[in-house]
């Protein structure tokens, strides 16, 4: 399917780079929506990707042989560069949207942009859900994206179709914005997810609502790996001082005790 001319149907041939958990969890829904899907990554997903419906390559050099509308990179956060620099970019048949689904926006955004030929387009997207918050539907989630560097508009506005059509609220904002907010909401989850962890706390058998929440949260966060993790602290330029913050926040509520203690003693 040339980028340039119009297409006769809406499905688009999408090509994965790293075909983990999360990529095989948004493959699903791709080919179920009639998509045609490939993938290649450093462990061997054959079986599962023929169970799919999808063309798996071991080697890259065939994978990007492929006449892909779309590449989506779904490498962790930390080995973006690395994986991105592997890629043999010179042997795609024509000029083609990268996509990327990592949980920082400016970091992947500075790497695309130094790293793909200027001919190449560029769409950073953050999916807020995975595998378990997302396993019953997508519908309501939120769906950040930023059109870094688009020129073929209708490539770019079939592959954003593919979360509209699974009732995802669509919210387009800038990287820095996406980072801004997201070291508040998500690092700081996961920071307090940690935590909770390290404490050891566990279930008992008389745990008020909000003490369910928080064994909860542990339990849902810490499975995630600790890469992705420190992704979200060393590749998000605002994670920092959330994380000051915290600390701040910990020793003033500390230092209020201690004084109302000091007081009533």
């Amino acid at each position: 399917m040339s980028s340039s001319s119009p297409s006769s149907t809406k499905t688009l041939s999408i090509g994965i780079i790293g075909f983990g958990t999360f990529a095989q969890f948004l493959a699903k829904r791709m080919v179920n929506q009639g998509h045609t899907l490939s993938a290649t990554s450093r462990s061997d997903y054959s079986n599962l990707s023929s169970q799919l419906g999808i063309k798996f390559f071991r080697e890259i050099d065939k994978f990007m042989d492929e006449d892909h509308d779309v590449i989506l990179i779904c490498t962790s956060i930390v080995s973006l560069s690395e994986v991105l620099k592997s890629v043999p970019v010179h042997r795609l048949k024509k000029p083609t949207l990268f996509s990327e689904v990592l949980s920082v926006k400016e970091h992947p955004k500075e790497v695309l942009l130094e790293l793909l030929p200027e001919d190449f387009d560029v769409l950073c997207t953050h999916p807020m859900f995975g595998p378990v918050s997302g396993k019953n539907g997508w519908k309501d989630f939120p769906f950040v994206y930023d059109k870094v560097r688009i020129r073929n508009e209708d490539v770019c506005s079939r592959f954003l179709e593919i979360f509209q059509n699974e009732g995802c609220r669509m919210v387009e904002m800038s990287c820095e914005e996406h980072d801004k907010l997201a070291a508040r909401s998500q690092f700081l989850t996961h920071t307090v997810a940690r935590v909770l962890s390290e404490m050891e706390i566990e279930s008992t058998s008389m745990d008020t609502k909000g003490f369910q929440n928080l064994v909860q949260l542990k339990e849902t966060l810490v499975t995630d790996s600790f890469d992705l993790y420190s992704g979200l602290f060393v590749h998000n330029r605002f994670a920092k001082q959330e994380l000051k913050n915290l600390e701040l926040a910990l020793e003033t509520v500390k230092q209020k005790l201690l004084t109302t203690m000091d007081d009533t003693l």
